[in-house]
């Protein structure tokens, strides 16, 4: 478990733009299942790729006409009842920190890997998931 000095800041950045910080198996299993239409799940993380990558490429995302109607987030290495149960529902894909899932209606529909996430930087990440938008939402 990561120190709630490291933590705190890196979960406040998707928090602060409206994420929902998902840290209970119950409330994971309550967002995917619950939620009508698109649904972003960011699977966050300490890492250099969460901090220079996932998490301001998802922010960046935002500013676009379609957009997800829900978005939340679990912590890798902190919540772990919560990030085992989101990679339950991302199946098949292996775990991955980071990662972002993409459901519709609780199903999964899309799903970038930690290895995609890497070898990109924000405005790729962006304007990958505004297509995804694009055509999901």
């Amino acid at each position: 478990m990561y120190p709630e000095e490291i933590v705190a800041p890196c979960r406040a950045e998707l928090v602060n733009h409206g994420f929902a910080s998902l840290e209970t198996a119950e409330q994971v299993r309550e967002a995917i299942e619950k939620t009508e239409g698109v649904h972003v799940v960011i699977v966050n993380s300490v890492c250099g790729c969460a901090a220079r990558g996932a998490r301001p490429g998802v922010i960046h995302s935002l500013q676009n006409e379609k957009r997800p109607s829900a978005m939340s987030t679990v912590f890798a290495g902190v919540d772990s009842e919560a990030v085992q149960t989101a990679r339950e529902y991302f199946l098949p894909y292996p775990p991955s920190s980071p990662s972002i899932a993409l459901f519709k209606n609780g199903e999964l529909v899309h799903f970038v890997e930690r290895h995609q996430i890497e070898g990109s930087n924000e405005s790729m990440l962006a304007e990958h998931l505004k297509a995804v938008y694009n055509h999901f939402c």
